[in-house]
């Protein structure tokens, strides 16, 4: 879809409280497409928690109410500038009996940043077995801290913490907006924060630190409000190749394990 087809409406703005709502509403253009007119000024890339979230809203628009996201894998393919709005086009794959599939791909300037799968249910019955357990953690306490980029969340660091870390590979998050009842919603803020960290700090040294990410991973286990407290907690599993891999884990305050995501950066010795 041509971008001068549909006037140009937004403007730069200050993130307030209610930012990642705000961001989250996307406009609707045609049927399968959409577009992300929260823009703002910054001096980095666009952040890719933000278009991750944005990419599954789109995709959970074009699919029946009582289908929830349960998975998500995206691709990051090219920088993208927050001060543009993002148009996504998305792709109805199938839709079954119990099982919807989509594809989005996220637009800027006619070139493809990012492009997402997802797959939504209608669920079912089945055992319930887990076999990771929540980390011994304090919980959140006051003072409550931002994190860079991360709109319209509040977070916590543990205290059983002892490594300094240049960026916190577990600490708890929860969102301030409101984002009232819309499970799809609550899942987009879930992803959005996913990507704030990484779990590969633990590795960087002179030989190699991470680069811009590749891409990202989530599977969604039971719906669950962003609004409450939820403990991130992500670990390295390998670099090579010049790439670097960490998965992580969410879990509410009461130890329920909701979400596991994982991704791959770039990896290597550090451009002069």
């Amino acid at each position: 879809m041509d971008d001068q087809d549909h006037p140009l409406t937004h403007q730069i703005v200050q993130a307030g409280p209610d930012a990642l709502a705000e961001m989250l509403d996307l406009e609707r253009l045609e049927t399968d497409f959409f577009r992300g007119t929260y823009v703002l000024e910054e001096p980095f890339p666009f952040y890719g928690g933000q278009v991750l979230a944005q990419a599954l809203v789109a995709a959970g628009r074009t699919v029946d109410p009582d289908r929830h996201v349960h998975s998500l894998h995206a691709y990051f393919l090219r920088p993208g500038d927050a001060k543009q709005p993002t148009v996504f086009q998305v792709f109805r794959d199938r839709d079954g009996r119990s099982y919807s599939a989509r594809r989005v791909v996220a637009i800027q300037n006619g070139q493809v940043i990012l492009n997402l799968s997802s797959s939504f249910s209608i669920g079912s019955t089945g055992p319930d077995l887990v076999d990771v357990a929540m980390p011994q953690v304090s919980g959140p306490t006051r003072p409550y801290q931002r994190f860079h980029r991360l709109f319209s969340f509040e977070g916590a660091l543990t205290e059983t913490d002892v490594t300094p870390l240049s960026r916190p590979d577990r600490f708890w998050l929860r969102c301030v907006a409101d984002l009232g009842e819309d499970p799809l919603l609550h899942a987009a803020a879930l992803t959005y924060g996913s990507d704030i960290s990484s779990g590969l700090v633990r590795l960087h040294g002179p030989e190699g630190r991470r680069g811009p990410s590749l891409d990202h991973a989530v599977w969604f286990h039971e719906p669950v409000r962003a609004d409450g407290w939820l403990l991130q907690d992500m670990r390295p599993e390998r670099t090579g190749a010049g790439r670097g891999l960490y998965s992580g884990h969410i879990f509410t305050q009461d130890g329920r394990l909701v979400a596991t995501f994982s991704q791959e950066s770039l990896f290597g010795a550090p451009r002069r």
